[in-house]
């Protein structure tokens, strides 16, 4: 049987990310609600158990708690942070809150050898990242201290014998230098586990499921050309084929000519059922005089299911029934629209999760929606898509709606379109397109004082977001070359007619999203 590790989600921003370093490791990973009972656990078949951190303090009256039962199992435990302070108060620990928050880098000293620090320099601290409010006072009786931290004397602890391990710190994160190996000890030297999962397990699961689900019933494919939704595409395709209708749409926000290349790039190299519908008008008329972007991308969402459900009404009358809709939906959107999986935090909705009406006439397929854009990368590269696909930028599904900041209209859209072309013509011409994991521009709703020809301007800003991440839920701006960054600046003022300034972002994520709205 393939190894199986469960994730009891706390409702960390991060928890994610841990499913991504255990499926790195070559280890299926799933991630679970934590109100998920010992028994539904047990019926899992877990080869081990992660706790997630989470934005609560654990001696809340509604703080989430942890079935006991699950440490009844046999399974190997590990806690991080919330699931660290969870294990202590479960088992009979004593806890006290800090009165300010821990939230940072920190130096661990590892106390005691265990098999969790298995093939680490113990000598000399290791740079860890905490999150946290409440601490361990006391370890649960048959706990061990093994590490510490120059403000907290229990930063880890384990029972041996049971094989229950918990850090204060998140291994899961990059800035964590050990975390990696620290998660793998967990895996494979004290759970024993085998590295048996892939992209090509994954792939043979998502046609296996896909075929089961849909039986002799047909689909649409919300198909926008970016490499998640034609990695949907093509992996539905090899499961269904013809029952398959992708369906792309020209909502009005998209990039300048990129309706019509992505369409007759994917009719081109791809079988396809593609319908193109233009669909400019209608979205715009709806988007007039709105500022808020929540409701932009609420308004984007709803309209794109009116459209695929007309779409199925005419494909059902001529084919026979659509029930199904897919998505191109991964982690990133979900985890920062809703809180379906703990609860965590909602940051922003998007398009396809928070956007869309709670009503709808179709079901969801959305086989990506528990990746990371990197691992569909991974999947893309399985099922042989081109480079041109796999490493598009990402690009969000409400289009420049949500990078014209405040009001969308006609005029702003085209000084944006512009701007934006320039950056990906420089970008890519500059070969620092392959280098970075998006980059774009952004109008600002503001204008500024200028000089051109000696003559006074007031005119508008563009901002310049480009950076750094390798799975979008933490990102940094990437340093580009002040000489193509200059080059930027200077064609946007010089060829697009209304913009006397361009600004460069250098805001992190966190706090900053990768997007302005």
């Amino acid at each position: 049987m393939p190894s199986k590790v469960v994730i009891i989600d706390y409702g960390s921003q991060v928890t994610q990310l841990i499913a991504r370093r255990v499926r790195e490791a070559g280890v299926y990973s799933e991630i679970h609600p934590c109100v998920i009972t010992a028994e539904q656990v047990r019926a899992l078949e877990p080869s081990a158990i992660i706790l997630s951190g989470g934005p609560a303090s654990v001696g809340e009256p509604d703080a989430p708690a942890l079935d006991k039962g699950l440490l009844d199992l046999g399974t190997p435990v590990l806690g991080i942070c919330y699931g660290m302070q969870a294990l202590a108060l479960t088992l009979g620990g004593t806890l006290e809150q800090s009165r300010t928050r821990e939230y940072g880098p920190a130096d661990f000293t590892f106390t005691a050898a265990s098999p969790l620090w298995d093939g680490l320099d113990r000598s000399r601290p290791s740079r860890v990242w905490m999150s946290h409010g409440d601490t361990v006072k006391t370890p649960p009786p048959g706990f061990s201290v093994i590490g510490s931290t120059a403000t907290l004397d229990v930063a880890a602890m384990a029972d041996e014998n049971r094989r229950i391990y918990a850090v204060q710190f998140h291994p899961e994160v990059h800035h964590s230098e050990d975390g990696d190996r620290i998660l793998r000890n967990f895996l494979f030297r004290i759970a024993g586990l085998t590295p048996d999962w892939t992209m090509s397990s994954f792939v043979e699961r998502v046609l296996r499921e896909t075929r089961e689900k849909v039986g002799d019933g047909h689909v649409i494919c919300a198909l926008s050309g970016g490499v998640d939704s034609t990695v949907v595409a093509v992996l539905l395709h090899k499961a269904i084929g013809k029952r398959l209708h992708c369906v792309f749409v020209d909502n009005g926000v998209l990039r300048a000519g990129e309706g019509e290349e992505v369409v007759n790039y994917l009719r081109e190299y791809f079988d396809l059922n593609l319908t193109f519908v233009r669909a400019q008008d209608r979205f715009l008329k709806l988007l007039e005089g709105v500022e808020d972007p929540e409701r932009k991308r609420k308004i984007i969402g709803h309209t794109f299911i009116e459209v695929f459900d007309e779409e199925a009404r005419n494909i059902s009358a001529e084919c026979g029934k659509v029930e199904w809709l897919a998505q191109g939906t991964l982690y990133p959107d979900v985890i920062e629209s809703v809180s379906h999986k703990g609860p965590s935090a909602v940051i922003k909705s998007h398009h396809n999760v928070g956007g869309l009406p709670e009503k709808m006439n179709m079901k969801l397929i959305e086989p990506l929606r528990e990746l990371f854009k990197d691992e569909v990368r991974k999947v893309a590269t399985e099922i042989g898509l081109p480079d041109s696909i796999t490493w598009r930028h990402p690009f969000p599904g409400p289009g420049l709606a949500i990078r014209v900041v405040g009001e969308v209209t006609a005029a702003r859209l085209d000084i944006l379109r512009q701007a934006d072309s320039i950056v990906q013509e420089e970008l890519r011409e500059s070969g620092w397109y392959r280098k970075i994991w998006q980059g774009f521009a952004v109008l600002l709703p503001l204008k500024t004082v200028g000089v051109m020809g000696d003559g006074r301007t007031y005119e508008h800003v563009i901002a310049l977001r480009c950076v750094d991440s390798v799975d979008a839920m933490t990102a940094d701006w990437a340093r580009l070359p002040a000489e193509l960054l200059e080059r930027m600046s200077r064609r946007i003022i010089n060829e697009v007619k209304g913009v006397n300034r361009v600004v460069y972002d250098i805001s992190s994520k966190p706090p900053s999203t990768i997007e302005w709205e």
